[in-house]
Parts: structure tokens; sequence; C-alpha cells
């Protein structure tokens, strides 16, 4: 233990790569395929030689143990493990340059789930289990990240709950935290809940008719929020509604971090009740497939004055489950979501759904977007200031903490906010620049900064593929899913000198 704690993050995560390839392997020789099974066996036994020479070269340095180190590391690990990622399925399929085969890997690792492959290419089952494993250890990563690494340096969503009086405690404890010993505590604490919850979802999923490999890869991709797949989405899979219900379900773990931290108020039930980003949540569920339905229900008793009931159940049900999937940013479509479109003749503007993911899930999850909590922050704000435009020497209570929310959490809140608007528009001008129209440059960059890569195939109109676009443009697209997933305030961080400093 004592050796891993003196590795920089890098190479332990090198070694768990490294490790990793060892299931493919595992998996191809139960099905024979020697030529998948030797190629990972041997890039796996390759890495992991020369992660045992990085870790010799490291084990003498004394590392240092500043937050916005880790930070680096962190960055570091989104822009170069894909490198090592990518090697063998660039090998594996020969039609591909090995730059679309780091842009695969890129987007596995950072939960997007952004793909080259088109649903008619015929890409071995064993390549969508690696991709849906390394979203999976990125999804991890990001759970222990956030409350190793960002939680004490008021990062990721953790900023709202800065307070001003707070802030020489706050640069203190950036100095002085061994983010070290937090990174091994929340591996220990988060990893058998995050394997043990998938596993049971995998459970449930394979009793509701899917098959095996099925059902791993969309319980991994569930819990990561990347939306792999192997079939094609869950439209291909065989568990139905039900199988949308259990994923449902689950997404819940990208709206709130309670089965991860112990830090909010209550236990159980009452701690769920007074989580804000559940409410949130639970509001959105209930508001938008109702306005929906009931456009979809103007729209057919304009073509036909009979009702059918099991129809509209249906297009409701696709549309809690689309706002469900998009807001925690995972991507999956309903298998009603096209019949509800049917059942009416309407389309579904998919501003909507791109709205839903600007929103985002959870602080401390694996969803992206702006955050619940922020969200939930700037509305307390904008409350509080209507109020005051009333009673002007009111004062407003709700304890210590609301006050907080509306005051400096709002103020670091709206900062993000526009950080992420600034970005947004950057992104967008960027990719018009290649010659893609505006209105693709929009979901695209929506897509990369909120980490939702299947979002193309539902908001757009059926002609954007991510192998179609050039180089160029799937440059900037990595670039964007890079600071989408560790946030435009933390790589701002990197620049700030109150981080560096001892």
């Amino acid at each position: 233990m004592l050796a891993l704690r003196n590795q920089p993050l890098f190479v332990l995560l090198l070694g768990i790569t490294s490790l990793l390839m060892y299931v493919p392997v595992l998996f191809s020789i139960r099905l024979d395929q020697w030529l998948y099974a030797r190629t990972f066996f041997y890039h796996g036994t390759f890495f992991l030689i020369i992660t045992a020479f990085l870790g010799i070269a490291f084990s003498s340095k004394k590392l240092r143990k500043k937050i916005v180190q880790n930070i680096f590391d962190l960055f570091c690990c989104f822009v170069f493990l894909p490198i090592f990622m990518a090697m063998p399925l660039n090998y594996l399929i020969t039609n591909i340059n090995f730059f679309d085969a780091y842009f695969e890997m890129l987007s596995s690792f950072t939960t997007t789930g952004a793909s080259i492959f088109d649903l008619n290419d015929r890409v071995p089952d064993v390549l969508h289990l690696w991709r849906a494993l390394i979203s999976w250890v990125g999804g991890l990563l990001m759970l222990v990240a956030a409350l190793a690494i960002f939680q004490p340096a008021g990062l990721g969503g953790f900023d709202v709950y800065t307070r001003k009086s707070n802030s020489d405690n706050l640069k203190i404890q950036i100095k002085r935290v061994d983010i070290r010993s937090r990174i091994i505590k929340y591996s220990i604490l988060i990893s058998p809940i995050y394997f043990l919850l998938t596993i049971v979802m995998s459970i449930l999923l394979i009793m509701s008719g899917d098959r095996p490999l099925v059902a791993v890869i969309h319980s991994m991709s569930t819990f990561s929020t990347s939306g792999i797949s192997n079939v094609g989405g869950i439209q291909g899979a065989n568990s139905g509604a039900s199988g949308e219900f259990i994923i449902v379900l689950f997404l819940i773990f990208s709206i709130s971090r309670f089965m991860y931290q112990q830090d909010s108020d209550g236990r159980g039930y009452r701690r769920l009740k007074r989580d804000k980003e559940v409410n949130i949540m639970l509001i959105l569920i209930l508001i938008i497939p109702s306005l929906l339905f009931i456009r979809h229900w103007f729209g057919i008793i304009e073509i036909s004055e009979k009702f059918d009931f099991q129809s509209g159940l249906s297009a409701f049900w696709g549309g809690v489950f689309m706002v469900m999937s998009f807001l925690s940013t995972t991507g999956f479509e309903s298998e009603y979501w096209g019949s509800s479109q049917a059942w009416s003749g309407l389309k579904t503007p998919g501003l909507i759904l791109m709205g839903l993911c600007v929103l985002g899930g959870g602080i401390a999850t694996t969803a992206g977007g702006v955050k619940l909590l922020r969200v939930y922050v700037l509305y307390k704000h904008g409350v509080r200031e209507m109020t005051r435009l009333s009673y002007p020497h009111s004062v407003a209570g709700a304890g210590e903490k609301a006050r907080n929310f509306r005051r400096e959490g709002a103020y670091a809140a709206w900062i993000f906010f526009m950080l992420f608007l600034v970005s947004l528009a950057i992104i967008i001008l960027s990719f018009s620049a290649t010659g893609i129209k505006f209105e693709h440059s929009l979901i695209l960059a929506i897509s990369g900064l909120s980490t939702t890569g299947p979002l193309i195939y539902v908001a757009g109109d059926g002609s954007l593929y991510y192998s179609t676009i050039s180089q160029t443009a799937k440059s900037i697209f990595c670039v964007a899913m890079v600071l989408g997933r560790l946030e435009a305030l933390a790589v701002i961080a990197l620049f700030n000198p109150n981080y560096w400093l001892k």
C-alpha cells in the first residue's frame, strides 16, 4: 500500500488499464476468438511492464501533495491514457486510423459515449465490452476524484458551498490536505458499492430477458452515464419496458450522491427527500413528459377522434424515460420514443433534450452538464431577488446554509454558468469554422460539453454522425469532452497561483 501511495495517478491508472485488458482476453477465449485474445493479452502485458518500470522510477521520488498537482494529473490522464487504450482497437479494426481509435477511447473514458461506429458497422462484441469497461472505470474515477480532489478544492459543484468567511480556511486546506490519502480512502469506500450495484443491475436485466453480455454492457453504461451499447441501444435489447424501468431506477445514482457520501441531512428516505437535486429531477420528470403527452394528445385529436389508451401510456413512459436518460447525460433512447411520435404524427423538438443535457445530473456523480445543484442555487437566488423588489427590507431565513446558497453559492454558480456558456459559444464557432452548419455545431457542442454522445442521433435531423465529421472537428470535440468532464473551473484552477504556492 505504501508503494502505491508514492506513485503518480497516471501510473496507477495505467496499471489499472493494463489489468483491464485481461477481461477481453478471458471473454475472447470463451468465444474461441484467439486473435482478439492475443491482441489484448500482448498489449496488456506490455503495458504492465511499462507500468512496473515507471513505478520503479517514481518510487524514490516524493510526490507533491498539492491539489492543483492532482488536478493536473487528472487532466493528463484524460488526455494521454486513451492513447494506450486505443492501441488494441486500432490494431483490430483496420479501416480506421489511430486518431479515430483515440477519439473512440477518449469518448469512452470521459463517459461521453460518442462513437465513430455507425449502427450498420459490424463491430466485435469484445470491442464493445472494452469500450464499456473503459467508460465504467472513467465513471468510477470521476466519483473518486469529485470527493477526493474537487471537494477540498471547492470545485466540481462543491463551489456552491463555499462561504466568504471560510475563504482563508479553504486556502489552508488546499495547501495542507493529503490528497493521496483521500484518493485511497474514497477508492476503498466507493469501488465496492459501484461494483456491487453494477452486478445487481446486470442480474435484474438478465432476469428481464437480456443476454448476459448486453445486460453487463448496459449496466456499466448506465452507471457511467456513457450510453454505450452493443445492440444499437436499448431498443435492440430483449428486456423491453421492464429493462427501461430498471435503467431509470438505477439512473438515480447519477442524480444524487447520497449513496456515496454521508454529508447530507438526515438518513435514508429522509435524506433523499431533502435532496434538492432529486426534487428537481422529480419535478422535471412530472412536468416535461406531461407537456409532451398533452402536445401529442392534441395532435392525435386532429387526425382521429379515437384515443388509444395503450399508445398514450407508451408515449408518456417514453417521455419519462427520455427525460431521465438525457438529464443524467446518459443518452439511451426509449423503445417507445419513436412510437410516441408516430402516435400523433408530431416530432418532439430536440431542443428539449439539449436543454436537459445542459442541466445535467448531480454533483459528485458521473453525470455531466451544469449540475442540478447549481441550477437550484440560481433559482433560489432569483426568487430572493424578486422578493426584494416587493419587500426591499425583508430578511430571508431558512438557515445559514440557505443564506450561503443565495449569496456566495449563487455567485459561484453564476460564474460557472457563464463559463459554460462562453465555452459553448467558442466551441460552436470552432465547429462552424470547419464547415459544419450552425444547427449541427450547436448539437455537437452541447453533446461534447455535457458528455452526452448519443444526443446527436436523437436531437439532430438524422444526417449527423461522428464518422462523417472531419478530423479537425473531431479534435475540437475531444477538447470539448475533456473540458466538459473536468469542468471549466477545474481547468482554470490550474492557472490560479493560490493553488500552486506553498
